[in-house]
Order: C-alpha cells, then sequence, then structure tokens
C-alpha cells in the first residue's frame, strides 16, 4: 500500500515540499522508505498528490507529481457531539468516527462525565483528538480532515445548537424514535451522552434546543460504543454505506 501523508499546509504543483517532522520520522524509521518511492499527500482541502520521496538524513523531501480530485466525503455531514470518555475511550472515538465519515467532533462535558479537563491540559487533549483525525484520515483515504472542536459544558453547546440548521438527534437508551423511521435529513448532529448517562434536566434543555430522542436499539451500549455505532447506521441509511 502506498503510504499517505497529510502536510498541514497548501500543497501546489511541481513543488517540492518537506515533511512535518514526525511524518518523516514515521516513514524513515518505521516504513523504511527510500528514494525514489512513491507516497500520496493531502494538505485537507480535498483531492491528493503523488509524490516522489527523497531522503536527506533526518528530513524528508517529496516532489509533487500528479494531483487527482479523489474526494471520499459522504453525501450526509455529520456532526458527531460526544461527552468526554475517560482513558483512551475518547482516543478511539474519533478514530473510528473518522473512519466512518463524520464531518466534525465536538466534545462536551456534562454533569455526569468522568473526565475534566480545562486550561493547558485541555488544550493538550484536543490537539492530540486533532492528531488521531489526521492518522485516521491517512489510513482511510479521507483527503479533508474533520475538525476535534474545543471542549464546551453541556449548556454552553445547547446554547448555541439551536441556531443550527440541520437534524439534531441525541441517543438515549431509554428509548426514542427508531432511526428508520426518521425522515433522511441533509445535515445531522449526533448526541451522545457520558458513561452515567444525562440527567433528566439535560435531557429537557437538550429538547428544548430541538434535539429529538433516538433509539440505537434494546441493548444499552456503552459511550465509545454508541457514536461509531450511531454513526454506522445513519450512513448506512443515508450516507454511502
Amino acid at each position: 500500500m502506498i503510504p499517505r501523508f497529510y502536510c498541514p499546509f497548501p500543497l501546489h504543483p511541481g513543488a517540492t515540499v518537506e515533511l512535518p517532522a514526525e511524518a518523516a520520522h514515521h516513514a524513515l524509521k518505521v516504513l523504511r522508505v527510500g528514494a525514489g518511492d512513491t507516497a500520496i499527500l493531502f494538505d485537507g482541502r480535498g483531492g491528493q498528490w503523488t509524490a516522489s520521496l527523497e531522503p536527506h538524513g533526518k528530513h524528508l523531501h517529496a516532489k509533487l507529481d500528479a494531483y487527482s480530485q479523489i474526494d471520499l466525503e459522504p453525501p450526509l455531514s455529520v456532526t458527531l457531539v460526544q461527552c468526554i470518555a475517560a482513558a483512551d475511550k475518547m482516543d478511539f472515538i474519533v478514530q473510528k468516527a473518522v473512519e466512518l465519515g463524520v464531518t466534525a467532533i465536538q466534545p462536551i462535558a456534562a454533569k455526569r462525565s468522568v473526565v475534566r479537563l480545562s486550561g493547558e491540559r485541555m488544550e493538550r487533549r484536543v490537539a492530540h483528538w486533532n492528531a488521531i483525525a489526521v492518522a485516521a484520515c491517512e489510513q482511510c483515504g479521507r483527503n479533508r480532515v474533520p475538525l476535534v472542536a474545543p471542549i464546551l459544558d453541556l449548556p454552553q453547546y445547547l446554547g448555541s445548537a439551536s441556531a443550527q440548521n440541520c437534524a439534531r438527534l441525541i441517543c438515549l437508551p431509554q428509548g426514542g424514535k427508531r432511526l428508520r423511521d426518521i425522515p433522511a435529513p441533509e445535515s445531522l448532529t449526533l448526541l451522545i451522552g457520558p458513561e452515567a448517562g444525562f440527567d433528566d434536566s439535560e435531557i429537557m434543555a437538550a429538547a428544548v434546543a430541538g434535539f429529538v430522542p433516538a433509539s440505537l436499539g434494546p441493548r444499552v451500549l456503552r459511550t465509545e460504543t454508541a457514536g461509531p455505532a450511531a454513526l454506522a447506521a445513519v450512513m448506512s441509511l443515508w450516507g454511502d454505506f
């Protein structure tokens, strides 16, 4: 398989670019690329470039050759609003959501959230999740990188959600509309609760903000399962599966 690398700067015809240090290290030390090897580069704006690689010590240069307007984005735009999960569960959620075609991810903190982040620690964690999104795009073939937004408290998020022009679903274990009974939306926001679930006041606040309860089946799913499962379901119904 030809390796793929994200470049956080615009790519132009005929240019020779230096890959970011982390990508260069992975290519040279893990993939063991050599002079003249081929790679695919993308800058997140859509499309991709075939490039010839040229190592220079710890640095790796790439000469852009052919451009291809390949776009693997689904026809349905989905924002995943995910309560922060503990340990490495959030890493898993971000990775799988990107592979499944999510457009954007909004991490939130609810009353029963186990993890609480603020300040520099929050900034580092969000940067880490965005790096996971990049790596997932490199692996799955996407050429547009979904943004993992800064963390918001649930009330902060709900205050702006009602102004969004999209269908809004809150996934609840105690039931709601079956996804197949919901009319196909042009864009969609999925709201997923924390490990212990939303409390009643949060569910009521979400309803005021336009979120409709939706069911993911008769079984209670873990928070790290619910988001990817909901994405897979909506992509199967209205996306590109």
